[in-house]
């Protein structure tokens, strides 16, 4: 019987594109891709170099800059791994290695880029802000949830990710200010769960109902799938009067913040707006990481926006006394919507 030899043909070697990803494109091109221009870029890569240059031997190793334009563009596309791989020209291994490195990056950032206004100086400004909105007096912010898909995680736990409308997901709350800027994200929630059952459990419910009991300490704006709270605010469902009704009016105006903050976060980075095939709990890295990089867009001007001019709102002492949030919600009505 004759011998059968193997031969073991040499894998063709692969030159790598992703430097020309940049270096060939105008800014607003590489902004379009990115979500980020070349100079922020940069601030990017400052940012994240000491974490992500590592010590190495290997030959062609990707740089951070490469790192930071590989993630982005899988964030901002929400292509398949193998795709973004076969567009720079490197294998989906190392896809998925730097995707993973660079959004622990980005993870970390999160309490110093989402920051709920803690301070007096920080509720006066973003009430000022919301009442220049609609005039609606006292908010610290808005609040809801939005699903972002997720493939089956399968096992026993499968089922409770499963939402009202049949799919699976993640039900991802989180506030924003009225620039709509994110202060605070919980990504950690399977998509059975309700709204109002996440904010009671989260953090940042926790905090208001233990330290904001006193209307004059801010309000959330919530919509009518919560209930109402001295430290959150929501609509009539039967407006009785005109005053109720612009209430109403100022009141989903007002909280329409959050709404828009959510569909400018899924369209920019894309990879909310589809399906995430990875599991829940790298998901929730890269749901959080997405929303730092939201914030750092609008902390540095992506895209451009206009300093706008905040002035105090007088409070005075027009909550005193009012120790339940219906309660609230009528003075709120009597001292600005009669």
């Amino acid at each position: 019987m004759a011998d059968i030899h193997l031969v073991r043909r040499r894998r063709p070697q692969q030159f790598r594109r992703i430097d020309r990803q940049e270096t060939d494109l105008t800014d607003d091109e590489v902004r379009r891709r990115y979500r980020f221009s070349s100079d922020n870029i940069d601030r990017l890569v400052r940012l994240f170099e000491p974490s992500l240059q590592r010590p190495t031997r290997r030959n062609k190793a990707l740089t951070v800059r490469q790192q930071l334009l590989l993630t982005l563009r899988f964030l901002a596309s929400g292509a398949f791994l193998q795709i973004i791989g076969d567009t720079f020209g490197v294998d989906i291994a190392t896809v998925s290695r730097v995707v993973t490195n660079v959004t622990d990056c980005l993870f970390a950032l999160k309490d110093t880029v989402i920051k709920f206004p803690l301070t007096d100086a920080d509720r006066r400004r973003v009430m000022a802000g919301f009442f220049a909105m609609r005039g609606f007096p006292g908010v610290i912010g808005c609040v809801d949830c939005t699903h972002v898909r997720i493939i089956s995680p399968g096992g026993e736990d499968e089922p409770s990710y499963v939402n009202r409308k049949g799919f699976h997901s993640l039900n991802v709350q989180a506030t924003c200010d009225h620039k709509g800027m994110f202060t605070s994200i919980n990504a950690c929630w399977p998509g059975c769960c309700h709204d109002s059952h996440i904010l009671r459990m989260s953090n940042i419910g926790q905090h208001l109902a233990s330290h904001h009991q006193d209307p004059e300490r801010g309000y959330l704006l919530g919509d009518s799938g919560y209930p109402c709270r001295p430290f959150l605010m929501t609509p009539f469902m039967q407006p009785v009067s005109d005053a109720q009704q612009r209430y109403n009016t100022a009141h989903i105006g007002t909280r329409n913040c959050i709404e828009r903050a959510f569909g400018v976060w899924k369209r920019t980075f894309h990879v909310l707006h589809g399906e995430i095939r990875m599991k829940p709990t790298k998901v929730t890295r890269i749901v959080i990481a997405c929303a730092v990089l939201h914030n750092l867009r609008l902390m540095w001007g992506e895209p451009p926006m206009d300093p706008e001019q905040l002035d105090d709102v007088p409070q005075g002492d027009m909550f005193q006394a009012a120790n339940d949030g219906r309660r609230v919600r009528d003075t709120i009505v009597a001292n600005y919507f009669m």
